[in-house]
């Protein structure tokens, strides 16, 4: 039986949706922490939820429309900051990191929801850090070095203070996509069929 796929209407809707949903979660009150004050949000939770649930390409997408709202200069942002100003402040390089961690945690997440058993959690758990490791703290490090005039070493240890909200962010956000997927299991797999290659058929005869 072939595989039922997304209507672009049913993309655009699902990004719209996410989009706005990473932008009520700043509507929580940020906690500045560290030298340069940079807060602890939300955003990132509601960033691995996106990513986990919509996979790669529309998770990247409802990322990057949150952040060029913000941008734009929509009250979104991190205490509703706005404007392109907002890439002058210490906390840019997380901001510029969270469409490209959806990106990687949507591709990671898209392949644990592929498989089968019962480890889904944990592996979409692992997913999430992999975005924060690799992605939003190192972003994060140099935005605070280079906006915020912090030694290198000295941001490495501002980034630490974020580590244990992140840990239980991204548990929260596995979670939640472990439920989502549980109800709706064919979202991210339909989703990767849409955007597969098509295979040209040749009949012979």
């Amino acid at each position: 039986m072939a595989s039922r796929r997304t209507s672009p209407v049913t993309d655009l809707a699902l990004v719209a949706v996410f989009a706005g949903l990473i932008a009520a979660f700043t509507l929580t009150p940020a906690i500045p922490v560290g030298p340069l004050g940079v807060p602890i949000t939300l955003q990132t939770l509601a960033i691995g939820i996106t990513a986990m649930i919509l996979g790669p390409w529309r998770g990247f997408a409802a990322t990057a429309l949150y952040v060029i709202a913000g941008l734009a200069g929509l009250p979104v942002l991190a205490g509703g900051g706005s404007g392109l100003g907002s890439l002058a402040r210490p906390s840019a390089g997380y901001l510029l990191a969270f469409a490209l961690a959806a990106l990687l945690i949507g591709f990671l997440a898209r392949w644990v929801i592929a498989r089968q058993g019962r480890a889904r959690w944990g592996w979409l758990f692992v997913a999430g850090l992999a975005g924060s490791i690799l992605l939003i703290h190192p972003m994060g490090i140099a935005g605070m070095s280079i906006n915020g005039g912090l030694p290198l070493d000295k941001a490495f240890f501002a980034d630490i203070a974020y580590w244990p909200g992140d840990l239980v962010k991204n548990a929260a956000a596995a979670a939640v996509a472990v439920a989502v997927h549980r109800a709706f299991p064919s979202l991210l797999v339909e989703s990767a069929v849409r955007h597969a290659p098509q295979r040209e058929t040749v009949s012979v005869g």
